[in-house]
């Protein structure tokens, strides 16, 4: 039996930090993951059209095995400035991977399309995002965060309702922690035909988004295909994080799990206007144990990564902005009887 974790955020696991910084007017904003101390880390993108920074060092094969905070943030490509900003704060505490006698912060980013969601993106020579991505890092704590339009979720769309940041985590029977944060922004949609019902239902923990359940009857229309537009570019980014001692050949396919997990809550996933980018990293606060650990670890990584992405929709509220897409609570305010 899954059971969450005592928040059920991707703060459960111990040494990890979320800070959210969010601009309403903009339609837009940064999430900075911080690390007490640099975790073993890894990623994989899925989606046709990705966008990120320092990906390639996740690669098993490259020679930098951890890293000191992830970002994830909107903006499209002009969103990359943020992880500058998220490194000008681990500089001033002193944290980075060494060379020579400097300190270079590892900061893997992955970004998502939010600019024509009706948010003022007039913003000048020089984008907001490093300047949001500082605030993101200096707002990083353990504990509670916020959910919904929020963070990198704040401009976040899909097909049907409103995106948003989700996160779930779930414990092994061996005692390890699993979580994920997902900024859902998928070209496709999270929920069942036109219904309030959501594709990850079968894994809800405790109604934590909605209670639900599958429909009574599928039928044919249920799995039409549901997209923004052909010529949209959208994408869902996250993290999944455990507190297991993993290697970085072990993260990576942790991150190919928990792109499982977001199969079987969106559908269609990683299309070609998708950029899906799930990144990975492991604390090392506990030994891992044997192979079957592993494989446990590797299903909950799926499933909490499935009830995240859920949880981002159920969460979300519409943008203060005209012809803003309308938030699942909208029209879903109450359990279906």
């Amino acid at each position: 039996m899954m059971t969450a974790g005592p928040l059920n955020l991707l703060t459960d696991i111990e040494g990890v930090a979320v800070g959210h910084a969010t601009d309403l007017a903009l339609g837009s904003g940064v999430t900075a993951i911080v690390f007490d101390e640099p975790a073993i880390a890894s990623g994989s993108v899925l989606g046709g059209a990705p966008g990120g920074r320092d990906t390639a060092l996740l690669d098993p094969s490259m020679t930098v095995q951890a890293v000191d905070a992830f970002v994830l943030s909107g903006g499209s490509a002009f969103g990359l400035d943020a992880a500058g900003g998220v490194q000008a704060g681990l500089r001033e505490i002193g944290r980075g991977f060494q060379v020579g006698s400097v300190r270079v912060p590892i900061v893997p980013q992955a970004i998502l399309m939010d600019l024509l969601n009706g948010g003022d993106k007039d913003w000048g020579l020089h984008s907001p995002y490093r300047e949001m991505g500082y605030e993101a890092f200096r707002a990083a704590g353990a504990g509670p965060f916020a959910l919904g339009t929020v963070g990198a979720g704040t401009g976040a769309t899909t097909a049907t309702f409103k995106g948003g940041i989700g996160s779930a985590s779930a414990r092994t029977s061996a005692g390890h922690s699993v979580a994920a944060l997902m900024a859902v922004n998928a070209m496709g949609s999270a929920t069942v035909g036109d219904g309030p019902h959501f594709w990850a239902a079968p894994y809800e923990q405790d109604g934590e988004f909605g209670g639900l359940g599958l429909p009574e009857k599928f039928t044919e229309g249920h799995s039409a295909l549901r997209m923004k537009g052909v010529n949209l570019k959208a994408t869902t980014i996250g993290v999944i994080v455990t507190d297991a001692a993993l290697t970085k050949a072990q993260a990576h396919r942790l991150s190919i799990m928990a792109h499982d997990g977001l199969a079987r809550a969106v559908l269609p996933a990683h299309l070609p206007g998708d950029g899906d980018t799930i990144f990975s990293a492991a604390t090392g606060a506990r030994p891992l144990g044997d192979m079957t650990a592993f494989a446990e670890l590797c299903h909950l990584a799926t499933l909490v990564t499935a009830r995240a992405v859920a949880r981002g929709i159920y969460e979300a509220t519409a943008l203060p902005v005209p012809n803003a897409q309308a938030a699942w609570r909208d029209k879903f305010s109450s359990p279906a009887k």
